[in-house]
C-alpha cells in the first residue's frame, strides 16, 4: 500500500508531527510562522516543504510545492489564546483566531481525516462552531479530551483533540486523486491487523479517558500502543536535546526554548488518535 500522509497546520516545534510519524505517516508539509519553532522543523524535517502564513496555504500551492492535491490527514493546534483562560478568552473576536483558515485548507484539501488540538476551554468558547464548520462541509466529528498525565506524563495538560472524517470518503479509498499516481514510499507499513471496534456514525459529545483513539481490542496490539506512548512521553524516540533545567541561565534561546515547551504538544497524548486512524484505513485496504 501507499504511504499514509500528514500535513501539519500551526506546527509548534512539531508534537503532532511526532505523534504521526510514530504511527506510520509522512509529514508532507508544515506551515508555522514563528521563528524559532520553525528554526527546529527545519531541523528534524529539513525536506519538508513549508509555509509560514496559513493565508498563503491555498491547495494550489500545496500542489505545485507537493505534487499531491489531498493529504490523508490534516491536523493543526490552531492558536489557543482566544480559548485560554490565562487570556481574555474573547473566542471569534480575538485576531488570533485562525480556526476558519484551517477551516479554508481543509476545503481546498479535502482529507480523509482532520485532527485538530486545543486548550481545554475551547470547549466552553468554540468547540461548538468547529464541530458544527466540520459537519457543514461534510464530516462527522467528535472531541475528547485527553490529559498528559493518562500518557504517563508528569503534568496534567488536558487538551482538546477533534477528530473529524469525510462523510463518503469510502474506507480504502485514501488519496485516489493526486494528478501523479501513488507516492513513492520507501518501505512498507506493517500494521497489525486486528479488527477495529466500530461505533457507528461519530457523536459530538466530548469525552474524557487515556484510551481514546484505541480502536482495537487485540492484547498484543494494545500493549505495542502502550509501549509506543511511553517512549514518547518520556523522551526514548527523540531524545532530548539540550538537556537544560527549566531556570537555567546563560543558554541561548532560553526564552524561546520555554515558550516553545510551553505550547508544544505532548506527541504520546496524541499518538493514539494517529494510530486508530491508521489501523483503519490499512485494515480496509486490506
Amino acid at each position: 500500500m501507499g504511504e499514509l500522509t500528514h500535513l501539519s497546520l500551526f506546527s509548534g516545534i512539531g508534537g503532532l508531527d511526532l505523534a504521526a510519524e510514530r504511527a506510520g505517516f509522512r509529514t508532507v508539509g508544515q506551515c508555522e510562522w514563528a521563528d524559532y519553532p520553525t528554526k527546529v522543523l527545519e531541523k528534524h524535517w529539513p525536506d519538508v516543504p513549508r509555509w509560514r502564513d496559513i493565508r498563503t496555504l491555498t491547495g494550489d500551492d500545496f500542489y505545485e510545492r507537493t505534487g499531491m492535491r489531498t493529504v490523508d490527514v490534516v491536523s493543526g493546534g490552531f492558536p489557543c489564546q482566544p480559548f485560554s483562560v490565562a487570556g481574555k478568552r474573547r473566542g471569534k473576536e480575538d485576531d488570533r483566531f485562525l480556526w476558519p483558515e484551517m477551516l479554508r485548507v481543509v476545503k481546498e484539501l479535502r482529507p480523509a481525516w482532520v485532527v485538530g488540538e486545543n486548550v481545554a476551554g475551547i470547549i466552553s468558547v468554540a468547540i461548538d462552531q468547529v464541530l458544527s464548520d466540520l459537519e457543514s462541509i461534510g464530516y462527522a466529528c467528535q472531541a475528547f479530551v485527553i490529559p498528559a498525565c493518562a500518557v504517563d506524563a508528569p503534568h496534567r495538560r488536558d487538551r482538546v483533540c477533534i477528530v473529524a472524517y469525510r462523510d463518503g470518503a469510502g474506507f480504502g479509498t485514501r488519496c485516489n486523486n493526486r494528478e501523479r499516481g501513488q507516492i513513492p514510499h520507501d518501505k512498507e507499513r506493517n500494521y497489525p491487523k486486528s479488527e477495529p471496534e466500530r461505533s457507528g456514525r461519530i457523536g459530538r459529545a466530548c469525552t474524557v479517558g487515556p484510551d481514546v483513539g484505541h480502536a482495537n481490542s487485540g492484547g498484543q496490539h494494545r500493549d505495542d500502543r502502550r509501549r509506543k506512548q511511553t517512549e514518547l512521553a518520556h523522551g526514548c524516540w527523540w531524545p532530548v536535546e539540550p538537556d537544560v533545567g527549566r531556570v537555567a541561565n546563560g543558554v541561548p534561546h532560553r526564552v524561546d526554548r520555554l515558550k516553545c515547551l510551553g505550547n508544544a504538544v505532548v506527541p504520546a497524548q496524541f499518538y493514539p488518535i494517529f494510530q486508530a486512524i491508521a489501523d483503519v484505513e490499512v485494515q480496509n485496504e486490506t
